[in-house]
């Protein structure tokens, strides 16, 4: 007869270790029965970190910001049934945003599925096209011949999610009862691995490559960039660090001017920015201006632009080649692309501004020019128009918030309006900031979760810019920052309700009430009442000096601040409309403006 406890444990403890081996040295953990020989080994595991967190969607997210953070593999483990069900929402994320996620579930064995089992449901291939791999694991045996199987899966599923583009794993483990032995007492003082009778094996390890284009296609695109100096970099939000240097030496040997997204890593830091363009959404609005700086070659590397205007001035140039590099699948919804570089987009700028600094250049300092003073008069505008207004405005607390970070911290950007905030009113320089968000299927779930898990392995500040809707969506999520005792600040922008959808045609459509019921959904929460629930600090400010005074306050202390700006959804909209006006009217005075 199959001593399933004991086999259960030699599988597990063989897939934790070479988890570990692999370099993965953080879990997150959901509390359940069924999944009890893995969550005590990880946990017995002297170098992996055991998170647990009571709620699976929560959960997820956290590992999603942990893994995003960290640039490594996180995995996540969870009991059967809908709990396993609750990790989806951050796996659709990791996998668009391409964060390589170790999804690790919990089932009962074959012979129980599909006949009434308490909290068994159908968990294989449970998610579907958004994990990069699945398998359903085998049902532990004595056979050694499973262990090492579970040794080689461990590894090769570290190596799938880290593998170029990056993104979510899945393995469904079956465990039949008992689940452990029943002489078995562990403690998180062992040392790991657990062995068996026939000891400990070494681990496989796996390393994953990278993809290079070839010499023909780096000879292709150094050509077509010599031969045309009137283009554009357009730097979307990217999952990699370090394409910075890559990036600024092709815009170097190119003169092309760079359009960087606040989350491309290009805004920020100690890279040369002298080419670098960051108020293109502001004055892409304005037609004139967007026709006189008309490109002849568009490159474009990352996710699809945070900025509409600058997808808009994309897609209304159909006929101009645009060359998207990046390994993973097409980013290009608009259908714009004339070639597509299967290849890391570091690697190949790299390659081509090589080639390109042994090529003789047309020279076209007017082009680059003509961006930098659009650019420029852009800022001043902006700045003008927000020092002049002292009401609390949300275009203001973006620039604010950004202002006032220390070096090397992150800030971890909600969507709806506080993403498109930071790209229009945020302005680069020279500290070593980064900025990130959950853009890969930009919904407003799990943001504050994410939050948290940046928070848990960073050693520098994590501020979180969320509205209101957002942060009450994850409200749970903060129970994170209580049980591992985290720094964070997060900012909630407190519109008391959906503020972006006063800015779509639904807000002139519909009457009042209508628009407020289905899309303005005001919640009236009281976000002190829930900063006090979960034991953070809290303040209110109500002018501009307060909040940076209290902003930068609450990044000084320990623990989990919540610093909220309450604004209003209407006056939001003409202030908006207002500060792009006075650009527009900038960009009008500018005469510097074109070719």
């Amino acid at each position: 007869m199959i001593d399933s406890g004991r086999a259960n444990l030699a599988v597990a403890s063989a897939f934790v270790d070479a988890l570990a081996s692999n370099g993965v040295r953080h879990a997150v953990v959901c509390p359940g029965s069924r999944s009890t020989p893995l969550a005590v080994l990880l946990a017995a595991h002297l170098n992996v970190r055991v998170w647990v967190h009571i709620d699976e969607r929560a959960a997820a997210y956290f590992a999603l910001g942990m893994a995003r953070q960290l640039g490594e593999s996180v995995a996540m483990l969870s009991t059967s049934g809908t709990a396993a069900a609750n990790f989806l929402p951050a796996i659709v994320e990791a996998r668009l945003s391409r964060v390589p996620l170790i999804a690790l579930t919990a089932d009962r064995p074959p012979e129980l599925r599909d006949w009434g089992a308490a909290q068994t449901i159908d968990q294989l291939r449970l998610y579907g096209e958004h994990v990069k791999w699945f398998a359903d694991m085998p049902v532990p045996t004595a056979d050694e011949a499973i262990s090492r199987h579970a040794r080689a899966m461990a590894a090769r599923a570290v190596q799938t999610a880290r593998a170029e583009p990056a993104g979510p794993v899945h393995l469904n483990f079956p465990f039949r009862e008992p689940l452990l032995p029943p002489d078995l007492r562990l403690s998180t003082q062992l040392a790991s691995p657990i062995e068996n009778d026939r000891g400990p094996e070494r681990a496989t390890t796996i390393e994953p490559g990278s993809l290079h284009a070839d010499e023909g296609v780096i000879a292709g695109l150094a050509a077509l960039v010599a031969a045309e100096p009137l283009g554009i970099v357009v730097c979307g939000p990217g999952e990699a660090r370090g394409p910075a240097s890559a990036v600024t030496a092709f815009s170097a040997a190119s003169g092309y001017p760079i359009l960087a997204d606040p989350l491309s890593g290009l805004r920020f830091g100690t890279h040369d920015r002298s080419h670098v363009i960051d108020t293109y959404d502001p004055f892409l609005r304005d037609q004139p201006t967007a026709e006189a700086l008309r490109p002849e070659v568009v490159i474009r590397v990352g996710a699809i632009p945070t900025s509409k205007p600058l997808q808009q001035f994309l897609a209304a140039r159909s006929e101009t080649p645009q060359i998207i590099i990046d390994p993973g699948m097409p980013r290009d919804p608009s259908h714009g692309a004339s070639d597509y570089v299967h290849a890391n987009a570091a690697v190949t700028l790299a390659a081509v501004a090589e080639r390109l600094a042994s090529m003789v250049m047309p020279a076209n300092r007017d082009w680059l020019n003509a961006w930098k003073l659009a650019d420029c008069a852009t800022r001043n505008a902006i700045e003008q128009s927000l020092a002049r207004d002292d009401e609390l405005f949300e275009g203001r607390g973006a620039a604010d918030v950004a202002a006032v970070l220390p070096e090397g911290t992150t800030l971890v950007v909600g969507n709806s309006m506080p993403i498109r905030d930071v790209d229009a009113f945020v302005r680069g320089d020279q500290r070593r900031l980064r900025i990130v968000s959950n853009r890969g299927a930009n919904g407003i779930d799990g943001v504050l979760s994410s939050a948290l898990g940046a928070a848990a392995v960073s050693d520098r500040p994590v501020v979180l810019l969320i509205g209101d809707l957002s942060f009450v969506h994850d409200l749970n999520g903060m129970l994170a920052a209580k049980l591992f005792d985290l720094d964070a600040t997060v900012v909630v922008i407190n519109n008391n309700g959906g503020g972006i959808f006063s800015f779509l045609p639904q807000a002139e459509q519909l009457d009042g009430h209508l628009f407020e019921a289905l899309f303005g959904t005001p919640t009236g929460l009281d976000i002190g009442g829930a900063a006090k629930l979960f034991r953070a600090s809290y303040a209110r400010p109500a002018t501009w000096s307060a909040f940076r005074r209290d902003l930068c306050n609450a990044m000084r202390q320990s623990g989990l601040s919540i610093v909220e700006v309450v604004t209003d959804r209407d006056r939001n909209v003409v202030q908006h409309r207002a500060v792009w006006a006075a650009v527009a009217s900038a960009l009008r005075s500018d005469a510097g403006t074109g070719r």
